[in-house]
């Protein structure tokens, strides 16, 4: 199965970008999955872009592939002025241009980091709503990571937890027909020449 990271931090490093490997880390522990991750910071330029122009740069389109053909996804953002950040927004408006459905039936873990746990019910008031919106299915479990907790209890066992719970929803995509080869084909490919 494929999962896919978004991660919307803007430093290197980013401490967005750690609770991300954390969740995916976590999620293959749980499934067998193939890990993709799409850093936000660089496809600012292109994002800005596809809004000025209407068409997305060849790596923004990629990223929406990758998106778009997720099993699952984790989706992780600094939290700024008690939201998630503009780019985080903007990637996923330009997605939806680009396919309404993009993420439609998609399991996702959300996630973010602040500096202050006064700011993690960012989960439930911005990032819940907007996935609701987007049709994704969100699992259960919301990860917040204030400043505070790194290394702190608590951290580790929610990361399991909603890991667990991705895993545990996420189902690989159907073949599509299109993509079958025809038994003969497949016994031709097998014969020697």
């Amino acid at each position: 199965m494929k999962l896919v990271v978004v991660s919307a931090g803007l430093s290197v490093p980013s401490s967005t970008r750690l609770l991300a490997d954390r969740l995916a880390a976590a999620t293959g522990r749980h499934a067998d999955v193939e890990i993709q991750v799409v850093e936000l910071r660089d496809l600012a330029v292109e994002i800005a872009h596809n809004y000025v122009t209407g068409f997305p740069g060849p790596e923004l389109s990629a990223a929406a592939e990758a998106v778009k053909g997720a099993d699952g996804l984790i989706a992780v953002t600094p939290v700024f002025s008690a939201s998630y950040s503009g780019l985080f927004k903007s990637f996923f408006d330009v997605l939806t241009v680009l396919d309404k459905d993009a993420i439609a039936g998609t399991p996702v873990l959300i996630a973010a980091t602040g500096g202050t746990p006064r700011h993690s019910l960012v989960l439930e008031h911005a990032l819940r709503p907007l996935f609701a919106y987007l049709r994704a299915v969100v699992v259960p479990t919301a990860v917040y990571a204030a400043s505070e907790d790194w290394g702190a209890d608590g951290l580790d066992e929610r990361v399991e937890r909603a890991a667990a719970e991705l895993a545990g929803i996420m189902r690989p995509a159907p073949v599509r027909e299109e993509e079958l080869i025809p038994f003969e084909k497949q016994l031709a490919a097998l014969r020697p020449e």
